[in-house]
């Protein structure tokens, strides 16, 4: 991998920071506010920013980046799937009983659902977030879907969950937001009492751990390599001249595909004789 180094301290910064988020959330409703039960009340209301934090932001952050992580390009696809396919569906699952917990806690209470913005954009990221593992887990793992039809699809899939865990840090601060203004009474929300603070800090945290998280999954170079080249690597007992041997060679055919006559000069360039003065062939 290149900048190995980069890629190990972004990534340990995500994760650091996504706990301490998660720490935050549980201090903030064990001691600012009523504590968490399944009774109905104000207590019951706080499991939603609770698995909102740990589940829907944190766990779906990390099935985002799993493929970028470099000792498991050993595993093999199918696993990395299946690893990717169940942290979103466990992340889908808390982020379904979050709503479970708000919508019990407005009945009971005799609140009104669905009336802010919040709530809309949140329940749609919901939706959207279940079709998306739905369409995922049709396209990518059941094996009579062409190939052609999953490279077609990757684009969209790789767009729509980068959109949608956008889309929840989004909601999540609305949502904080809307809780402090709703909630602070005496001192008010305008007043920054301690409460405030602390909650502003949270969606600090959580805003910086989505920056991070988005950072490493757009680095091109932090890329998986395809299943031919980890296989070629591994079959050259993972030397480091042999990778390299099989990352030009890749280039050479990939370029001859595109076109070439135009890349005539690459080859020659990319294609160097090996050691024994013979030239590769394709």
């Amino acid at each position: 991998m290149k900048n190995y180094k980069q890629f190990l301290f972004l990534l340990v910064a995500a994760v650091s920071v996504g706990f301490v988020s998660i720490v935050f959330v549980l201090r903030w409703v064990l001691y600012f506010k009523e504590g968490l039960a399944w009774d109905g009340g104000l207590a019951e209301f706080n499991w939603h920013p609770v698995l909102i934090v740990t589940g829907f932001i944190f766990i779906q952050g990390i099935a985002i980046v799993v493929y970028r992580l470099p000792w498991t390009w050993k595993c093999s696809k199918l696993m990395m799937k299946l690893i990717h396919a169940g942290l979103n569906i466990l992340a889908f699952i808390f982020a379904v009983i979050s709503l479970i917990a708000v919508f019990d806690f407005h009945n009971a209470a005799d609140i009104p659902n669905m009336y802010s913005l919040h709530s809309w954009v949140g329940l749609a990221a919901v939706i959207l977030y279940g079709l998306q593992i739905a369409l995922g887990l049709c396209v990518y793992l059941v094996p009579i879907i062409p190939g052609s039809l999953r490279q077609t699809f990757m684009p969209l899939h790789v767009y729509s969950g980068l959109f949608i865990f956008g889309s929840v840090i989004t909601t999540a601060l609305m949502g904080i937001t809307e809780k402090l203004i709703f909630g602070l009474k005496n001192p008010k929300y305008k007043d920054s009492p301690p409460e405030a603070t602390f909650v502003n800090v949270l969606g600090v945290l959580i805003v910086l751990f989505g920056a991070l998280i988005l950072w490493i999954v757009t680095r091109p170079s932090w890329k998986r390599p395809s299943e031919q080249l980890l296989r070629s690597a591994q079959g050259n007992g993972g030397d480091a001249s042999s990778a390299k041997g099989g990352v030009m060679l890749s280039a050479c055919r990939s370029a001859d595909q595109d076109d070439p006559e135009a890349n005539c000069e690459a080859r020659k360039r990319n294609c160097k004789p090996d050691e024994s003065g013979q030239r590769s062939t394709m």
